[in-house]
């Protein structure tokens, strides 16, 4: 029997709040692939179902690993850290019920049966297992704006690990520029629109099986158009973003991770954040992402809302699942939004949004959690996904736990 993997959170999960609110470290997004799911196709598991040791709500959204009777050992991973040529050795090396550690943080470990399901059951004990410190050089996300810094970089990995061709023939999209196509994957079912220019001179552009990219778009490289997604006509897409599946995007948008399903379809400016699934951006919605006077972004913590300088120039908004701007909103440099939250004004919001947050201007009352289901709901329909009573339930107890 080969071994199986199950991803863990620790004590860094609350810096990727709101995101991580809805969905475990696991699911986020980085280049093309989700964390898991780099994790995955690294280690040749990409055809099986990514999960992990899931906090309470998160169970039967997401998938939950069970205990098993495997003595290969079951795979214990911290999705934080990101796999490299090293990691990927060390994991073939491991014997049963040994790790490896940087920093006294647990990065993984293959267990027997019988840890297994303890860890299941409580606080994960590396002191149960043989660990081994690594002075290694190793790359880790320790704070949500560390995705979009990632993200070019990563969009590279990702194709080179799962093994994309370049397009052989940039003349099957005749009517369209396709610079450097050696440094273009198109998979089966795209469609580049005449006029559509793609610029792969700084890095590679990955666009997903039936993605459409509509005429006189721009692209540049590295960025990554997921799979069923539409980049509307005329749009502008910079550097080092992703859209993720199924997502409808326009404008302006640079160094911006959408995770997947989310909607900014009309002029406005996105520079340098990350959106969670379902998020709706209305027209001429515009975000900061440089101060101006050039200072560094503070951005509150998500449990203390103590304010925090990150050292980092450039950060836009972080949002979390479910939300939505109505039409000419601004969102200021460093804004943390939640889940669920609608903002709909001609002034700039709070920087900190709680989730369930009706918000005009400066004030902020709370959004009805049935009225906020049946928005949610309808939204979903739309795209053909159901709203499931584990999907509600995630929701009710994220509503439960917000203070105002």
């Amino acid at each position: 029997m080969k071994t199986s993997c199950c991803f863990f959170e620790d004590d860094f999960l609350e810096n990727f709040h709101p995101l991580t609110l809805t969905r475990p470290v696991f699911d986020l997004r980085l280049g093309i692939l989700t964390l898991g799911e780099k994790w995955a196709a690294a280690l040749g598991m990409y055809s099986h179902q990514i999960g992990g040791k899931l906090r309470e709500h998160l169970k039967g959204v997401f998938h939950e690993v069970k205990a098993t009777d495997n003595h290969d050992g079951m795979l214990w991973i911290n999705p934080r850290f990101l796999p490299n040529s090293y990691l990927i050795k060390q994991v073939k090396d491991l014997s049963v019920n040994e790790g490896i550690t940087s920093n006294n943080q647990l990065i993984m470990a293959k267990v027997s049966p019988e840890i297994h399901k303890n860890w299941l059951k409580r606080e994960i004990d590396s002191g149960q297992i043989k660990t081994f410190s690594t002075s290694a050089d190793l790359q880790s996300i320790d704070y949500s704006w560390e995705l979009f810094q990632e993200n070019g970089q990563q969009i590279k990995w990702d194709i080179e690990m799962l093994g994309l061709k370049p397009i052989t023939d940039s003349k099957a999209f005749p009517d369209s520029r396709l610079i450097n196509p050696n440094n273009i994957f198109i998979e089966d079912g795209a469609k580049i629109e005449p006029g559509a220019i793609l610029l792969a001179e700084k890095g590679p552009i990955y666009v997903g099986k039936n993605a459409i990219i509509m005429a006189n778009s721009v692209v540049r490289g590295p960025s990554a158009i997921c799979e069923g997604s539409v980049v509307k006509m005329g749009a502008k897409i910079y550097e080092e973003t992703t859209i993720g599946p199924v997502c409808k995007v326009g404008g302006e948008i640079a160094n911006v991770i959408f995770h997947s399903y989310s909607n900014k379809s009309h002029d406005g400016y996105a520079g340098n954040s990350v959106f969670g699934q379902w998020c709706n951006l209305g027209a001429d919605t515009n975000t900061s992402n440089l101060k101006n006077n050039y200072s560094t972004v503070k951005v509150a913590n998500w449990n203390s809302n103590k304010v925090v300088d990150t050292g980092q120039q450039f950060i836009g908004t972080i949002m979390g699942d479910h939300s939505k701007t109505g039409i000419n909103s601004m969102l200021s440099t460093g804004t943390l939004c939640g889940v669920c939250c609608n903002l709909f004004s001609d002034k700039y919001p709070p920087k900190f949004v709680p989730s369930f947050s009706w918000v005009s201007g400066n004030e902020i009352v709370p959004y009805h959690f049935e009225k906020a289901i049946e928005a949610m709901e309808r939204m979903m329909q739309r795209r053909s996904v159901a709203l499931t009573p584990r999907y509600k339930n995630m929701m009710k107890a994220i509503f439960d736990s917000t203070s105002f």
